[in-house]
């Protein structure tokens, strides 16, 4: 009896225990679902799908099939002026660019500078002109002589630091960024500039009053706005509409975040594929790579946005290398996917006479001019660019549509066609020969090659050779 009992105690208990784990258990996961339920608020930023910004950004009729030119003007020439810069429009305009991106032409602070010249941006005052350059007045006439043969003017702005004797360090030192021992602090290793700070509403209307002042005194068209994304995007979007106000501006954002397309830039940098071009040519990636970078771009900038296409600009020339060093033997064909695929082209001075050397940065440091054939392969890409609608600025481009080459990787072929007309590319982004077949039919028709002037009738699958790094260039013209 006593065995009897104190086994049927046992299970007494066992049973109530289980009884009340299963109660404790229901209670945990009724208390869970609460928790999960009244956080749902706070969770939907994580799984929100991405929504696709709308440009409210008119661009300029003229920027439609417009080319970019980045011109230094220490650099560009031996005497390193505005005078000797305006002398050299001509031969820009034969090349075919029409939009000049004039890097800074402030005066250079001498207070902490780097080097022997300093750094463009470091701005010691944003009214005058750096008077190695040349004058105000020499500079107003180059603006004029760019109007003259049908250019346009877009200045280098930095609007996120200034030098650290510019004169509002003195006047208004609250226009400055301090740390929390009130001292003023410069942005990141920066140490030869000190950092605006933008939540004060004088210095917004300090800036935005220097900036209005440029396009009323010297008719430029457009600034191209340093590190934009370090400033707050309401000042832009604000300064777009009061720039628009005094004449219709061409806004560059040396920034590539897609909300600065909403209301206050036509353009941003493609930093993303100036970097998988480069990772292409040294074999870290392949040209399904392209195919999903643009698909990436679709889904997050708005349908009209301009993304800059480079394969060289002040900052990869001097500290990442050239073309030519980063992109070996594939250079030229690099600069032609760059030419052809969605966006806006950009080029940066020198590239049509194949120069082929870092420039220094803090001292006078020439370019080398010389004649070559990069001049009438630039000026080629450039005159496409502006007859054929395909390869519009925008929305006003069509869309681009890859060609099914087969497995490998090392081809990418693809057309853009908008109002009739039709650009056909197949590039060898190897090493190797490549023998391959062009499937489907979306390409049909009679082309000519760009660079060699045949005619070339194209049927459904067809088939090519190409040596290392070659590249066609196909188009129908209306």
């Amino acid at each position: 009896m006593i065995k009897t009992g104190y086994f049927y105690l046992l299970n007494e208990l066992a049973t109530n225990i289980q009884k009340k784990m299963k109660t404790l258990i229901f209670v945990f996961l009724l208390v869970s679902f609460g928790l999960l339920f009244s956080s749902y608020r706070y969770l939907i930023p994580i799984f929100k799908p991405v929504t696709k910004p709308v440009s409210e950004v008119v661009h300029p009729e003229w920027s439609w099939n417009s080319v970019i030119y980045e011109v230094n003007i220490r650099q560009y020439s031996p005497e390193g002026t505005f005078a000797a810069f305006e002398k050299d429009l001509p031969r820009l305009k034969e090349l075919g660019v029409d939009v000049i991106w004039i890097m800074p032409v402030h005066p250079i602070g001498i207070k902490n500078r780097k080097e022997p010249l300093g750094s463009y941006y470091s701005v010691r005052d944003y009214l005058g002109v750096n008077s190695k350059f040349g004058t105000m007045d020499d500079f107003k006439s180059m603006v004029n002589k760019m109007h003259e043969l049908g250019m346009k003017a877009i200045l280098d702005w930095i609007p996120n630091h200034s030098s650290w004797d510019n004169d509002l360090i003195i006047t208004n030192p609250e226009y400055y960024k301090t740390d929390t021992s009130g001292n003023m602090v410069s942005p990141f290793d920066w140490t030869d500039v000190v950092q605006f700070e933008y939540r004060n509403p004088e210095l917004r209307k300090y800036m935005l009053n220097v900036m209005k002042w440029w396009l009323k005194e010297t008719d430029i068209d457009g600034f191209r706005c340093d590190v934009a994304h370090m400033v707050p995007v309401d000042f832009w979007n604000i300064a777009r509409i009061e720039l628009d106000k005094v004449k219709k501006v061409f806004m560059i954002a040396e920034s590539e975040q897609p909300f600065l397309h909403e209301k206050s830039f036509d353009v941003t940098y493609d930093w993303k594929f100036h970097h998988l071009m480069n990772d292409i040519a040294q074999g870290k990636k392949n040209a399904n790579n392209i195919e999903k970078h643009f698909a990436w771009v679709d889904s997050i900038y708005p349908a009209d946005s301009y993304l800059m296409q480079f394969t060289s600009n002040h900052d990869e020339n001097s500290w990442a290398g050239t073309e030519y060093e980063r992109m070996g033997a594939g250079a030229k064909t690099f600069a032609v996917l760059a030419a052809t695929v969605p966006g806006i082209m950009m080029m940066y001075n020198g590239q049509e006479a194949g120069f082929n050397r870092r420039l220094k940065f803090f001292e006078k440091d020439s370019i080398t001019w010389e004649k070559n054939e990069m001049f009438g392969f630039y000026q080629k890409l450039i005159s496409l660019r502006k007859t054929n609608n395909a390869l519009f600025n925008g929305a006003m481009g069509g869309n681009m549509v890859r060609i099914s080459t087969g497995k490998d990787t090392s081809v990418y072929a693809f057309y853009r066609e908008a109002n009739h007309e039709k650009v056909f590319v197949v590039l060898n982004l190897s090493t190797r020969n490549q023998s391959l077949k062009l499937k489907g039919n979306a390409y049909q028709g009679i082309y000519k090659e760009l660079f060699s002037g045949n005619e070339e009738i194209f049927k459904a699958n067809s088939r090519m050779v190409l040596k290392p790094w070659e590249y066609r260039v196909y188009f129908i013209n209306e």
